[in-house]
């Protein structure tokens, strides 16, 4: 896996996937940025998001479960002194779909987080990272 990040002026970033697609980071204006982009921190937290959220829809349809939307909530806390690390991370997943299971959802979001979600799992080396998740019909 590569990527590519660019500096392009002030605290403004272009990175590139290794895919070939691009997403623009900024620093906050108290940083010399101009908040055009998520700062990176925010990325990291986003990836994870997105991680566990493709985790959990993919066990899911395997699990023949008709799920037909997922939303992840992140909250996270960081450190107060250098390195700001990530201490604390609570992942609520919002799975909507026909007649869903709980038991199969509770299992998808168990398998995400303890087997399949990388981000997660190395960004629990660091943080606590707590899950819970409801289940929602289709409006």
């Amino acid at each position: 896996m590569k990527s590519r990040v660019k500096w392009v002026e002030q605290m403004t970033f272009m990175a590139e996937s290794g895919s070939g697609h691009g997403v623009v980071m900024d620093g906050p204006p108290e940083f010399g940025g101009r908040n055009l982009g998520p700062r990176p921190m925010e990325m990291l937290l986003m990836g994870m998001g997105g991680c566990s959220a493709f985790d959990v829809v993919q066990i899911l349809k395997k699990s023949r479960q008709a799920v037909t939307d997922c939303e992840v909530l992140l909250q996270a806390e960081r450190a107060d002194t250098e390195p700001k690390v990530f201490t604390r991370i609570h992942v609520h997943f919002i799975v909507t779909g026909h007649d869903l299971a709980e038991k199969q959802v509770a299992r998808a979001v168990t398998l995400s987080a303890e087997k399949y979600c990388s981000a997660s799992i190395m960004l629990g080396k660091t943080a606590r990272i707590t899950h819970d998740f409801e289940i929602r019909a289709p409006e």
